[in-house]
């Protein structure tokens, strides 16, 4: 009992109170809200998001950042869709070529920051705007994807209950459940966790800093490329632009999650948990109908003000203990 509710695991048990918080209101305020259609759109049209978000989780545990992945998730969707539909190459191959992307423009931002001790802010910054110009280059319009892959998985895998559960939901979960053993049961995971607390302790333990900074940004890549195929899939198409701002919200979502942007503490479980925060605000919203989906913003970026203040006052007690 002492366990679960010390400083750590405070900020994820705030998460989870008030994402259910939330969610029980949205149930009495709309009919139908508290129905497993509407449970499953929660994963369904946020999985790309989520995807990105347990990339960041990885990278801000170490104490770091990384601003690029909206921009690579833009560029990758836009990629796939043009390699797909203009260029005629198999959407496995145009999917993979995509992944391999992100994690070669992800090592190589995390050998910047590890080997010449630059700021993860501005390394990652240079990363947004290179994927960005990439994604215009390749097309400033929206292309289409008209292919049998990609429409097998743009179609449900299971019907549950009256809602429709989705290829990309299924991904979305498979790639949590995986990252959240390897923190928890890897030594690659546990140096991610001690690197965060201090990353001179860490290497004096002996564990390989440099080499983890750089496995991890280049995870952080590959999920950024991860999320732009789902999004692409999601919308059927590819968009240069399509994810404008999307790194925001997946930091949105880690923090609120209860991952210290110092680092050192966090979870996947309290990622997914900022997911589904973040779903039942914008699904209340849109039920509402009258109100400006700016409130969207307005709202989350309230919880967000709250939680680095519940981070700062967390900080602060393990100082002074």
């Amino acid at each position: 009992m002492k366990k679960l509710f010390s400083p750590e695991k405070r900020p994820i048990l705030v998460t989870g109170i008030i994402c259910i918080a939330l969610y029980l209101v949205g149930g009495q305020m709309f009919d139908r809200f508290m129905t497993v259609r509407v449970f499953l759109n929660f994963f369904a049209d946020n999985a790309f998001l989520g995807v990105i978000a347990i990339g960041l989780t990885l990278v801000i545990l170490t104490g770091g950042i990384d601003l690029s992945v909206g921009s690579m998730a833009g560029c990758t969707s836009i990629m796939s869709a043009v390699l797909v539909s203009k260029a005629g190459v198999p959407s496995p191959a145009a999917f993979a070529i995509a992944l391999a992307f992100g994690t070669i423009i992800g090592a190589g931002q995390g050998f910047l920051i590890a080997r010449y001790q630059l700021a993860p802010f501005l390394v990652t910054l240079g990363g947004l705007f290179l994927c960005r110009g990439i994604a215009l280059l390749i097309s400033r319009s929206q292309v289409s994807i008209s292919d049998p892959l990609v429409q097998f998985l743009s179609s449900p895998a299971l019907t549950v209950g009256g809602g429709n559960l989705t290829w990309p939901t299924i991904l979305f979960v498979l790639t949590a459940i995986v990252m959240a053993i390897l923190l928890r049961q890897t030594r690659f995971g546990r140096t991610l966790f001690a690197i965060g607390g201090n990353a001179n302790s860490a290497h004096l333990m002996g564990l390989s800093v440099e080499k983890s900074l750089v496995k991890v940004y280049a995870l952080s890549g590959f999920f950024g490329a991860f999320g732009g195929i789902l999004f692409a899939i999601y919308t059927a198409s590819g968009n240069a632009i399509g994810g404008t701002g999307l790194e925001l919200d997946a930091i949105a979502a880690v923090v609120i999650g209860g991952t210290l942007l110092t680092g050192g503490v966090g979870s996947i479980l309290g990622t997914i948990l900022g997911i589904l925060t973040l779903a039942v605000i914008q699904t209340g919203i849109t039920f509402h109908g009258d109100i400006s989906s700016w409130w969207n913003k307005i709202v989350v970026g309230s919880l967000l003000l709250i939680f680095v203040l519940l981070q700062r006052a967390l900080v602060g007690q393990q100082k002074r203990s």
